[in-house]
């Protein structure tokens, strides 16, 4: 769930924001002025920042700029300022986009929206490939760790890195010299049979634990894991 700070003095415009983030699916955080923005900010994970330009202690543009200076999260600036020129004061101080109060909050979803899938699509998709589920098995790229209901199951590096490559190709049938070659990096020659006692391990370890045959045997032709 993508994490959207809120700074804004005006308590009620910040209530609405909030109401209307979180009815699309966003956890909100509130600061009501430049410093609590900043401390709010590094203390959690912010993926994106609304920020209004007239705010007691530190105005937006300095937030934005403190912020800039270590971080390129989204960020929304707001204000009644409606003149190009302070349009494009807000953005050179690093915001990524502008919007005049007052505003229809439907607009301001929709631009929230647009700054999350320039920032964080291509990061989205990459996550959603490094974990791969498959009813009760879940096998995490990243961690390198394989979960059967919640249970961890022990693998190897080469039992893992066979596993993820199947499950990540459904319906794929892969030959033992494709899947030595892409694993282990090397030539394949015709009596190795170092793939299927991998495949063989993979099925004592996981299935067993499935409770089913994940791994199907393709006679003559290879091994695949179906959708």
């Amino acid at each position: 769930m993508r994490h959207i700070l809120i700074v804004e003095d005006d308590k009620e415009i910040g209530q609405l924001i909030s109401i209307y983030l979180q009815n699309e699916g966003f956890k909100t955080s509130r600061a009501y002025d430049g410093e609590e923005a900043l401390r709010v900010f590094n203390e959690e994970k912010i993926d994106l920042v609304i920020l209004d330009w007239m705010m007691p202690k530190m105005d937006g543009m300095e937030v934005c700029r403190k912020i800039r200076e270590k971080n390129h999260v989204p960020i929304l600036m707001v204000s009644a300022k409606s003149e190009d020129l302070d349009k494009i004061m807000g953005l050179m101080s690093g915001a990524d986009d502008y919007l005049t109060k007052p505003f229809n909050p439907l607009e301001l979803v929709a631009r929230v929206k647009t700054l999350m899938r320039r920032a964080y699509l291509y990061q989205d998709e990459h996550v959603q490939n490094e974990v791969i589920k498959l009813d009760t098995l879940e096998v995490n790229k990243s961690s390198h760790t394989v979960l059967v209901s919640g249970r961890p199951i022990s693998l190897t590096s080469k039992e893992f890195d066979i596993l993820y490559l199947m499950a990540s190709n459904l319906g794929r049938v892969f030959s033992s010299e494709e899947l030595f070659e892409q694993v282990w990096k090397e030539g394949y020659f015709s009596s190795n049979n170092t793939v299927m006692v991998h495949i063989s391990n993979l099925r004592e370890k996981v299935e067993k634990e499935l409770g089913y045959k994940l791994i199907k045997t393709i006679w003559g032709v290879g091994y695949k894991i179906e959708g």
